[in-house]
């Protein structure tokens, strides 16, 4: 039987706190993280 790897799981759960403060952080500064901001709207008359 193959040993357990706890070093991965202690990882994977420190990464997962990071991301939820990281959110908690966003919605607190009143940025909606399911919003795109780099999407810009395309004009189709760019050409000039």
């Amino acid at each position: 039987m193959a040993k357990h790897n706890y070093a991965f799981e202690k990882r994977q759960k420190e990464i997962a706190k990071k991301k939820k403060k990281e959110e908690k952080r966003l919605q607190k500064a009143g940025i909606d993280d399911s919003q795109p901001q780099d999407v810009q709207p395309v004009s189709e008359n760019d050409d000039k």
